[in-house]
């Protein structure tokens, strides 16, 4: 490969932009670099910190299939999950005998074929002596207004203190309750369960569609007492972007901090491990004999060790940690590239400029990193965007064997958890398609974008 066919920076890039492959790596680079940049910036960061804390998703469904294949074409329409934080809900406050009651009335538009999975109020309290009373009444879209619970809330020792609970559709006195309003109706072996009961025409026996209020009242008796948050939740099976998994984490938010975290793995390993080999080889082209050879052993060494393996080891006797695999993908990541710049540092060396520079009296380091590196720099790069891949791939392959870092989402780690799920036997494809599809396509990008640069800067295929 000769190396005084090297174009200068202004060529490279006006090939580039002439290069419909390198220009489609491009274009995906982009979209990936729009993805982590929405991760950072509309994605709540506490996503990220709870990944693995099954309670920060309890308000989410089980398995849930993505919102936008609920197109109704190839089936009934199913229940969307639905989630109204109390920001949306109508809020009043009144004051009777002493009594301060605060009412939360939330109002959905159920437009469904089939019936929901369950409901449920979260809610979040702070109050002194007295246990509030909570109320639930529903209003249905045919006129029918059911109180459906009245109790006062169980008795704590932390009084003063914020605290939570959840009223569940399994109650058995919201059960009780619509039976009294739905008289032999509710007593149908498909009408047992609390949400069929709600959402049902008794009429023609089938889902009632249409706009549902349901009020939440609470009766307070201390001045102090007061409602932190609520919410209404209205279980279904579809919901979200990219769906849920078994343990109901949103899989949007993985996808989207897969992509930085992703990003930042593949980079950092190309850059440092091609810097590496760039130094190291030109090093050893450079002062040839006996440190040429010296280091080409050392790096036939690393050559011939078996990487995934010695990965496996590293991680469960070291650690798994982000930073700590990024380390471990570097040590096997330098020898390619130091291969080949050593190659054509022994061109190099002997070129006119490169004795001329001796002849001046400048050290071997002042000539390597002024005369020999600057000249391989092109072919530096054309390395980085190649090795990428294989770094994010590395890291993908350790996550789904269950090696990765256990705290943060990746997209290796949605795979490892979609296997331990069985996802693919479960129809659960949405669990498994899209991590995959993302790895592919940040491969795909920096293969482009590295084909196209070694073509540009590569004589050989210049020449071809």
């Amino acid at each position: 490969m000769a190396v005084t066919d090297i174009l200068s920076r202004k060529e490279i890039v006006t090939a580039f932009r002439h290069s419909k492959a390198g220009m489609a790596g491009v274009v995906i680079l982009l979209i990936l670099l729009l993805l982590s940049l929405y991760a950072a910036v509309g994605v709540p960061l506490e996503s990220y910190k709870q990944w693995n804390n099954p309670n920060y998703w309890l308000d989410n469904p089980a398995h849930a299939a993505p919102a936008w294949t609920n197109i109704g074409v190839f089936g009934p329409k199913s229940a969307e999950h639905i989630i109204v934080p109390s920001s949306a809900a109508s809020v009043s406050e009144s004051v009777s005998d002493g009594i301060r009651v605060v009412t939360y009335s939330y109002r959905i538009n159920f437009a469904y074929n089939s019936y929901p999975d369950d409901f449920s109020l979260p809610y979040r309290i702070s109050y002194q002596a007295t246990p509030p009373i909570l109320q639930l009444d529903v209003l249905r879209p045919d006129g029918l207004q059911m109180q459906i619970y009245y109790s006062a809330l169980p008795r704590t020792s932390s009084q003063g203190d914020d605290i939570s609970g959840r009223l569940r559709s399994t109650d058995s006195s919201i059960t009780d309750n619509l039976r009294s309003y739905l008289g032999e109706y509710s007593y149908r072996q498909d009408a047992r369960r609390p949400q069929n009961m709600i959402f049902s025409d008794v009429d023609r026996q089938t889902v009632l569609k249409g706009t549902y209020i349901f009020r939440e009242t609470f009766y307070f008796f201390e001045d102090s007492d007061s409602v932190r948050d609520s919410k209404l939740i209205v279980g279904g099976k579809v919901y979200g972007l990219m769906g849920t998994d078994d343990l109901r984490r949103d899989l949007s938010y993985g996808i989207f901090w897969g992509a930085p975290v992703a990003l930042f793995i593949g980079l950092t390993v190309a850059i440092i491990s091609t810097l590496i080999g760039l130094i190291y080889g030109v090093i050893a082209g450079y002062k040839g004999r006996r440190t040429d050879e010296g280091l080409m052993r050392i790096s036939d060494l690393f050559y011939a060790l078996p990487a995934l393996p010695l990965l496996i080891i590293l991680t469960i006797s070291v650690g798994k940690s982000i930073f700590l695999i990024t380390g471990f993908l570097l040590i096997f990541a330098w020898v390619g590239m130091a291969k080949v710049s050593r190659s054509m540092a022994l061109q190099i060396r002997n070129l006119q400029y490169v004795e001329a520079a001796k002849l001046m009296g400048e050290s071997d380091i002042k000539v390597v990193f002024k005369h020999v590196i600057p000249q391989l720099m092109p072919f530096a790069l054309a390395s980085i965007a190649i090795s990428v891949p294989g770094a994010i791939l590395g890291e993908a392959g350790l996550s789904f064997l269950g090696l990765g870092d256990p705290t943060i989402p990746t997209w290796g780690k949605i795979l490892h958890d979609a296997n331990q799920g069985s996802a693919a036997s479960r129809g659960l494809w949405w669990w498994v398609a899209p991590p995959g599809l993302m790895i592919a396509l940040t491969g795909l990008a920096f293969v482009l974008i590295g084909s196209a640069l070694d073509t540009i800067v590569n004589p050989r295929s210049r020449r071809r």
